[in-house]
């Protein structure tokens, strides 16, 4: 028993130094900057700096697209787990082929894709141009950061909630039937409250994120757009005021925190349930 312990102890020393110089060490580098002045004092000036306007504009505006483009995976993945869930397709088949391969290409030439269909003289408004149709003037709008949120996060959606229907008995449904339940009642009352905890594991996946991201608002938005992403990433990198950006940091790490504390007594509740 005790070779076991040292031997399990030993196996993860590796994880463990890893844990604590990419994990422990830069998070305690966040919590002394955004809770010190420039002089090293103790501050909470740069967490209430998101009260600023253009702070809680950023931050309200992260939100909102963060919410719209977590439903919009939602509404487009969910059927399309129920489809791969009734056909029981193989996890190593076609679900690879769609949804995981193209997420081995690099996360920017993705976006970078979507700039080049979405400019004003993209390959959209090109073949637009071409059928005479009126063009779309989506480029550097919030709209075309929700597509490629929605792009680049809908298989985080996808995949859990295809788990979570792939398990479901298939003699629950049909015991559901057999009551003289139809289609409707046995999708709201038999498999949407089973699926609840695929639906919370996406909707974090995809939330988390989407409100962290700033590469996406920045080529899709075209700088112009600010989410509380970029703003962080602007005072690290062009202002070079660490302490801001990392008090704005703590700030973003409280809404993970409250998102991830509620999905999983959501969780709980359902196991218990």
């Amino acid at each position: 028993m005790f070779s076991d312990r040292k031997t399990s102890r030993v196996m993860a020393s590796p994880y463990a130094a890893w844990a604590l110089i990419f994990i422990l060490v830069p998070l305690g580098m966040i919590f002394y900057y955004g809770l010190t002045d420039e002089t090293g004092r103790f501050t909470l000036a740069n967490i209430a700096a998101i009260s600023q306007p253009e702070h809680l504009k950023a931050l309200g505006l992260a939100l909102l697209l963060s919410v719209i483009s977590t439903a919009v995976c939602f509404f487009l993945a969910y059927p399309v787990a129920m489809i791969l869930a009734k056909n029981r397709v193989s996890s190593q088949g076609l679900i690879t082929t769609l949804f995981i391969l193209p997420m081995w290409m690099n996360f920017l030439l993705r976006t970078l894709a979507w700039m080049t269909l979405l400019e004003n003289k993209g390959v959209i408004n090109t073949a637009l141009s071409l059928l005479h149709l009126p063009e779309l003037n989506i480029i550097n709008t919030p709209a075309a950061i929700v597509i490629g949120m929605v792009y680049n996060f809908l298989p985080f959606m996808i995949l859990p909630l295809y788990n979570s229907l792939s398990r479901i008995d298939e003699n629950v449904i049909n015991a559901a039937r057999d009551l003289g339940a139809n289609e409707v009642q046995t999708f709201f009352r038999v498999i949407l409250p089973l699926s609840v905890p695929g639906i919370v594991s996406g909707i974090t996946m995809v939330f988390i994120p989407a409100l962290t991201t700033f590469a996406i608002s920045t080529m899709l938005g075209g700088s112009k757009i600010l989410l509380i992403g970029n703003v962080i990433e602007q005072e690290f990198t062009l202002s070079y005021n660490w302490n801001l950006g990392a008090g704005l940091s703590i700030v973003l790490m409280i809404f993970i925190i409250v998102n991830m504390v509620i999905s999983a007594i959501t969780e709980r509740r359902e196991e218990e349930d």
